[in-house]
């Protein structure tokens, strides 16, 4: 016969113990309480989603932490692993998993996911290398860039482009003068060369070296200046006695005489329809062969006598130097310099402008400045200068590349090539034995030509060509024999 406790419970209980010492009720509250909590599958979807880097399947790209199977090898898979962890996830998370708390396998460390020392990187913005510590392998500051990487690289430096050291040809120029604010040398853009000795202008063929007589002014004048309308059709004189003279070069006839000036024309500069001439009297005449006045305005500014001048490749701005020590800007449309520089300390002849770049000028001084100097003519900021080290004759910019020229005299009557912006020295050419007064470029813009008081016309090839810039020809031996220019 069964006894009362089971009969009410169903339980055998053992003996001393009730139904009110199990506590049922409790437990099945407990019970009903949890079973009215949704279920996590019936959660309501939002629209962000939060990883779980746990669950990143990191082996997949073997960036865990594990013990080495075989010994590897220095310089192998391990720090290629290391460089690409610390690319991945910054270096704070290379430095934690090599030191013994942050990585698995030490003891007393984290039995937490490989990914737990750098979970305070996840989801954060670029980490700033420059706070990494001077002593990882991957320190920006011992591989010399930002990103990690060997700067090997990146490709190496060209190597630097050679230049003959010897013309590669030689002309005798009888006559030809020493005088620094003369400007008797111009080369035309039909490769034909004027050059003023004396009281006659010549003209020299490069292509078939025929050597012509264009005029001579008498035994009472002398050539003090020439230059080539940009067509190279017609040349302009500038005598001793002030006159300015227009020649068909290849007719070899006299078109026009101009007056205006008191003494010699010492510089000449065409643009597309105005001549400026530039005088020992101080003033600069803009004639216009179409009209029949000797000139059609005046500039008055500098103090001294005018021997440098050049207009724009755009004919907006005409620059010009004096023995004032003065670099005037002008422009078409007032009879005022716009801008007046003064930081020469010697007379200004040599003047260039960047057919690179507009508004950019170059100017160099004489014996007492030497110094190669860089305008903004917008502004009339300086923006470079360069000490030469001797006196600067001549300037000429390079059409072809980025590059200028620069003849010298006391004291060294060198020719020298620099890189611009950089003004890095390409090459120094030596062989005239006075100061080299006289430049003018040749029409491919891959020959100069320099004439000095030495009485010799020395052509050098100092540009690369437009198309391909490679090294030019050493033509050395082609200066053994000398030629005439009359």
């Amino acid at each position: 016969m069964e006894s009362p406790q089971k009969t009410k419970t169903g339980l055998n209980l053992p003996a001393g113990m009730n139904q009110t010492s199990l506590r049922l009720e409790t437990f099945s509250s407990s019970f009903r309480g949890i079973s009215t909590l949704s279920s996590p599958s019936k959660s309501t979807c939002s629209d962000r989603f939060i990883p779980c880097r746990s669950s990143s399947r990191l082996h997949a790209f073997d960036l865990q932490d594990k013990e080495p199977t075989t010994p590897v090898k220095e310089g192998g898979n391990e720090a290629y692993s290391r460089l690409l962890k610390s690319e991945l996830f910054g270096s704070d998370f290379v430095s934690n998993s090599l030191s013994p708390a942050g990585g698995g396998g030490g003891q007393g460390g984290s039995a937490s996911s490989p990914m737990s020392p750098c979970t305070s990187n996840m989801l954060r913005f670029k980490t700033d290398r420059s706070n990494s510590s001077p002593c990882s392998p991957f320190s920006p500051s011992i591989l010399g860039n930002d990103n990690g990487l060997s700067s090997d690289s990146s490709p190496p430096p060209k190597p630097p482009r050679k230049v003959p050291k010897t013309p590669h040809k030689v002309l005798d120029a009888p006559s030809l003068q020493d005088d620094f604010y003369l400007n008797v040398v111009d080369w035309s853009s039909q490769n034909v060369l004027a050059v003023g000795l004396g009281t006659c202008v010549y003209l020299w063929s490069a292509s078939n070296s025929k050597v012509t007589k264009l005029c001579d002014l008498g035994p009472n004048d002398s050539v003090c200046s020439l230059q080539w309308t940009r067509e190279g059709s017609y040349i302009s004189v500038g005598t001793s006695h002030g006159q300015v003279q227009v020649w068909d070069g290849t007719q070899c006839k006299r078109v026009r005489t101009m007056g205006g000036h008191q003494t010699r024309t010492g510089v000449l500069a065409w643009n597309s329809r105005i001549l400026s001439s530039g005088s020992r009297d101080r003033n600069i005449l803009q004639h216009d062969i179409r009209v029949q006045s000797d000139y059609v305005s005046k500039l008055v500014g500098h103090k001294s006598e005018v021997c440098g001048l050049k207009w724009s490749h755009d004919d907006r701005e005409l620059a010009s130097g004096g023995n004032d020590n003065q670099l005037l800007v002008w422009n078409n449309h007032s009879q005022q310099p716009i801008h007046k520089l003064t930081e020469h300390t010697a007379a200004v002849k040599a003047i260039t402008w960047s057919p690179h770049q507009s508004s950019l000028l170059a100017s160099g001084g004489g014996t007492a400045d030497r110094c190669i100097r860089f305008w903004n003519t917008t502004n009339g900021h300086q923006l470079n200068s360069i000490d030469t080290g001797s006196q600067v004759c001549n300037l000429a910019w390079s059409k072809n590349v980025n590059e200028i020229v620069s003849t010298h005299g006391y004291s060294q009557n060198q020719i020298m090539l620099w890189k611009y912006p950089s003004m890095a020295k390409v090459a120094t050419l030596t062989g005239h034995s006075m100061r080299v007064l006289y430049l003018a470029t040749s029409p491919d813009g891959q020959t100069i030509v320099t004439g000095a008081g030495d009485e010799t016309l020395r052509f050098w090839n100092v540009f690369p060509s437009v198309k391909m810039q490679t090294p030019v020809r050493d033509t050395g031996l082609w200066s053994l024999g000398r030629t005439q220019i009359r």
